[in-house]
């Protein structure tokens, strides 16, 4: 699947090399995101692992977000205008309530899971997954910095800053899987999904501010 060449903006093969890369990186987070999610919540639901469960609806979550930002690529490239169309948009609504929809999900699993005294069968699966998922969350930003950089694009730097929320929720699947796999605590595993539903929080609050064309928000900071 390649990435249309416009002809409406004069380019030099540099950057022209330089977009198409953008726009790769754009469909390979869409890609991961897909065998992520589904990887996930497929272990989440047979390990009975809610921190991995919730983990798992973010990233299927984070396909329609990626699919927004092919597009603006695609639309930077081709009209090198930062005005949001009403695709994107529309991308940015839709993402913003199922992040509510997530918070919201994982803060009442995560209530009845202290109140009945529920444990995971396991979470090496969430340690096994949270760590291909930093690594790749990594390699993710420094490439759109890069390009971004490279492109002088800020919506793309931008975009690369708010990726950082993914690496921190990676960060707390680890932590959570780690400390039950060492430890046995029953409650390490919802206080994870609390974490995890207080970011989703704030990503779904980003999305309607972005929508709404306020670029500035709490997520998208260095």
């Amino acid at each position: 699947m390649a990435m249309p060449v416009s002809g409406s903006l004069a380019q030099t093969p540099t950057e022209q090399r330089d977009w198409s890369f953008a726009w790769y990186l754009a469909l390979g987070t869409i890609l991961y995101n897909l065998v992520e999610g589904t990887v996930s919540i497929w272990f989440g639901v047979s390990d009975e692992a809610l921190t991995l469960f919730g983990f798992g609806i973010d990233s299927v979550i984070e396909v329609i977000s990626a699919i927004g930002v092919g597009h603006m690529v695609w639309r930077l490239r081709k009209h090198g205008s930062d005005r949001r169309d009403e695709f994107e948009r529309a991308a940015l609504m839709v993402t913003g309530t199922s992040f509510y929809g997530l918070a919201v999900m994982l803060v009442v699993s995560a209530g009845i899971s202290v109140y009945v005294g529920h444990a995971p069968e396991s979470t090496l699966a969430g340690v096994v997954i949270s760590l291909i998922s930093i690594s790749f969350m990594w390699a993710l930003i420094k490439g759109k910095i890069s390009v971004g950089t490279r492109l002088a694009c800020s919506p793309i730097i931008a975009d690369a800053n708010c990726s950082k929320v993914c690496l921190r929720m990676s960060i707390v699947l680890l932590a959570s899987s780690v400390l039950y796999e060492l430890f046995k605590i029953s409650y390490v595993d919802a206080a994870g999904a609390v974490i995890l539903a207080w970011y989703s929080y704030k990503e779904g609050r980003e999305c309607f501010q972005k929508a709404k064309g306020q670029e500035c928000c709490d997520t998208c900071t260095t």
